[in-house]
């Protein structure tokens, strides 16, 4: 069972599934590179990725905000790349 939250074009070939999914009867997130199947709209999921226990899920999420954080100090992004588009 796996459930697309949401798609991260990685390069022109290459995208970036983010899906709740579950293995042996435990719940996971998974972040994992897809390449395009045999036929239109098929994306074949690759080795490349990872898999984390949902109870990981907040210390991903402040591990996240850390990244934002540096990436702006750094000047590799500016806040407004991170509001919505609209």
């Amino acid at each position: 069972m796996s459930e697309v939250i949401s798609r991260v074009p990685k390069n022109a070939r290459e995208v970036v599934f983010l899906s709740l999914s579950e293995f042996k009867g435990r719940r996971l997130i998974d972040l994992r590179v897809h390449v395009p199947g045999n036929t239109e709209d098929e994306w074949v999921p690759t080795r490349k990725g990872v898999s984390l226990a949902v109870g990981l899920y907040p210390a991903f999420k402040q591990a996240l905000a850390e990244l934002e954080a540096a990436l702006i100090d750094q000047g590799l992004l500016d806040r407004e790349d991170l509001e919505p588009p609209g």
